[in-house]
């Protein structure tokens, strides 16, 4: 007789001063009752990382029954973000995350978790990214890890960071998309009244205003255009020219705007489009690299498989998988 599969462990790690909301994101994304939304249930743990009670700095504690020993079987491990860069994690924790990475468990750095990562060795020469505000710190006591500085949230194998607050819910959202389909994320995102995926990268989100001579609308509406377009070629020189300014001018107040080059924001958008016909449809990989503005499946597959480390097919079977 065939028994149900032991539901998939998340485990979150809390310690002193430990943040509120980082505790509380990856807790309301693997705590709801997936039941009722057609997939299976996360069995999630909260574990202290130091004696307790764990203080917040909100002004109150936080009682945690569980220790370190229930990173032991779990699935996967958050660590919400950490109190400051330079100040080392409890050995004890360390020593329980490279356990958990040489058993396979997915490891998970939200924010300034990633630093907690770096410490235990986990991000040597892989991609990781965290806050903005202290990338350069980050660099400077690890700079084997090769920081992603324009990113939301970065995976490489079972080891994924995400930028800084916000963003844990868009690491946390992508975490259920992959277990659980796109369908699934959507709506506990819309249950959370968030976004089920923003577009773009924490770059537009540093401190880095505007140019004091750009006060119209006129990029906002070109970009808008270009979505609606994105399976036609377009150029620089004619978007700039919708935009009644001069190549350099454009190119300086895109730059500004959105903290990317035109040509690298292109290319996430009809990845974007690509992502999203592909977990939500059949239609053949030739039609979508034409919707999606690739022209042709060799370059959809090129630029797809560079983006995110996986085919456009074998990302395919993860989602229509995971939602059948």
């Amino acid at each position: 007789m065939l028994t149900d599969p032991a539901p998939h462990h998340v485990a979150v790690v809390a310690y002193q001063q430990i943040s509120p909301f980082h505790l509380a994101v990856p807790c309301m994304v693997f705590g709801e009752d997936l039941l009722r939304l057609g997939a299976p249930r996360y069995r999630l743990s909260v574990c202290a990382a130091e004696p307790g009670p764990l203080r917040t700095p909100a002004g109150f504690s936080i009682d945690v029954a569980q220790g370190l020993e229930a990173l032991a079987d779990a699935d996967t491990i958050v660590v919400p973000a950490w109190r400051d860069p330079a100040e080392p994690a409890p050995p004890a924790l360390l020593d329980a995350l490279r356990a958990a990475h040489a058993r396979g468990a997915r490891l998970v750095g939200l924010c300034l978790g990633a630093v907690v990562l770096a410490q235990a060795g986990l991000l040597d020469g892989r991609r990781a990214s965290t806050h903005w505000v202290f990338m350069d710190d980050v660099a400077a006591l690890h700079p084997q890890v090769q920081l992603q500085r324009d990113v939301l949230y970065v995976q490489d194998g079972p080891l994924l960071t995400s930028a800084g607050t916000a963003a844990a819910i868009d690491c946390c959202l992508h975490l259920l998309r992959q277990d659980h389909g796109a369908e699934i994320a959507s709506r506990v995102a819309r249950r959370m009244v968030v976004a089920p995926h923003r577009q773009g990268g924490q770059a537009q989100y540093i401190e880095q205003p505007l140019p004091a001579t750009f006060g119209d609308d006129r990029l906002a509406g070109v970009l808008e255009w270009a979505l609606f377009h994105l399976a036609e070629p377009i150029g620089i020189d004619a978007l700039a020219a919708r935009a009644s300014m001069s190549r350099r001018t454009f190119t300086r107040h895109f730059r500004s705007l959105t903290g990317t080059t035109f040509n690298q924001w292109l290319l996430d958008q009809r990845l974007a489009r690509a992502q999203r016909l592909l977990e939500t449809s059949d239609t053949a990989l030739e039609r979508i690299a034409g919707q999606a503005g690739f022209g042709s499946t060799a370059s959809l597959r090129s630029h797809f498989s560079a983006a995110y480390g996986v085919s456009p097919g074998a990302y395919r079977r993860t989602f229509l998988g995971a939602s059948s």
